[in-house]
C-alpha cells in the first residue's frame, strides 16, 4: 500500500475541482490495482463526472435546488447561510471512490474525470488522500 495527500484550495462558491490529472500523476509507474481517493471532510464529496461540457455548472444547480442555500430549513446554523445544506453534501456526493489502476493510471472512460465537490465556502483549504493498492 502507497498513500500521499493533495492540498486543494477551492473557491469562495461552489467549487468543482478536476482531480483527475494530480491522481494520474500520482499513480504513474505504479502496478495495476486499485486506487482509494478520501476527502476527509463532513462538508465535502467526490463523483466520477465529465468535465469541461458545463456539467459543473449543471451539478451546482442540481445540488442548489437539492440543497437551498437558506438558513429557513436547516437546523445546523452555524457558518455561511445555508451551511447545515453542505453538511448534507456526502449522502449524495461519498467523501470516497475506489477506482481501478491499470497501466499507471486510472481506468476511467474517455469522458470520465474525479472531482472534489465542496460547497463549503467558510473552509477553502481541502486535504485529498490517495491510497495506491497493488494487485
Amino acid at each position: 500500500m502507497d498513500t500521499t495527500t493533495l492540498e486543494i484550495r477551492t473557491a469562495s462558491s461552489f467549487a468543482c475541482v478536476d482531480l483527475t490529472g494530480d491522481i494520474n500523476g500520482w499513480l504513474a509507474g505504479k502496478d495495476d490495482g486499485l486506487c482509494v481517493v478520501f476527502a476527509p471532510h463532513a462538508t465535502a464529496g467526490l463523483a466520477v463526472i465529465e468535465t469541461g461540457s458545463g456539467s459543473e455548472q449543471d451539478l451546482e444547480s442540481v445540488l442548489g435546488e437539492l440543497l437551498p442555500r437558506d438558513d429557513e430549513r436547516w437546523r445546523h446554523r452555524h457558518g455561511s447561510p445555508g451551511h447545515g445544506a453542505d453538511h448534507l453534501l456526502p449522502v449524495f456526493a461519498a467523501p470516497s471512490l475506489t477506482i481501478p489502476v491499470l497501466d499507471g493510471g486510472l481506468a476511467l472512460g474517455t469522458w470520465q474525470s474525479v472531482v472534489l465537490l465542496d460547497p463549503n465556502v467558510d473552509n477553502t483549504q481541502r486535504t485529498v488522500r490517495l491510497t495506491h493498492l497493488a494487485g
